[in-house]
């Protein structure tokens, strides 16, 4: 980790990173570990100016929908209804319950990818085996083959995995949009006597 930190600081002094340095740890903040129930696992942050703000597939308020969220809305909207909303904000979901966790925490601006093999996967493998770890169920979203290389960190045994395609518009019509994910979400929650995930509220 101190590898990375080093790292971070270098970059951060001769680059703009994502997110601001205060939002790096958003999803573990909003959703701490005793209040995990789903975990949805992303890639690195957005890499353009005001998306990224900690949290998988969200923006902060008042950002244009990302290509990939949109997509998510539009099956959220297929799937329990929900109408697609303005804002891209995404923690009425934190709120619940929901990890966004992507595997790496932060990017260099307009340079997707750019902190990848830098120490981060080693944190959040780490963050996905303790709440693979602990007694109390929880649902894991493995959308696109890089999320679903975390399966094996999973302990199906006691734990759900939701898996389908990156809903990236390169990828979604090979198998997100259809895919009924977030019924499927609230259903292994309740066959483990676990309470619904309100999809639509957006505490934006």
């Amino acid at each position: 980790f101190q590898r990375l930190q080093a790292f971070l600081e270098e970059e951060r002094a001769a680059h703009q990173v994502f997110p601001p340095e205060p939002e790096v740890f958003s999803a573990l903040a909003l959703t701490p570990f005793d209040r995990v129930r789903v975990v949805v696992v992303g890639q690195d942050p957005y890499h353009d100016d005001g998306q990224a703000h900690g949290l998988a597939f969200s923006v902060r308020p008042g950002v244009p929908l990302p290509p990939s969220l949109r997509n998510i809305f539009k099956e959220r909207q297929a799937d329990v209804g929900c109408p697609i909303p303005q804002s891209g904000s995404l923690v009425g979901w934190a709120r619940q319950g929901v990890l966004l966790l992507n595997t790496v925490l932060t990017v260099r601006a307009h340079a997707p990818g750019s902190h990848r093999r830098r120490g981060w996967e080693e944190f959040t493998d780490a963050v996905i085996r303790a709440v693979s770890g602990r007694p109390e169920p929880a649902v894991f979203v493995l959308w696109g083959a890089p999320a679903q290389a975390k399966r094996a960190l999973v302990d199906e045994g006691r734990h759900a995995v939701v898996t389908g395609a990156h809903p990236s518009p390169l990828s979604a019509r090979r198998g997100f949009f259809g895919s009924a994910p977030f019924s499927r979400i609230n259903a292994a929650l309740s066959a483990r006597g676990q309470p619904a995930i309100d999809w639509c509220r957006s505490d934006a």
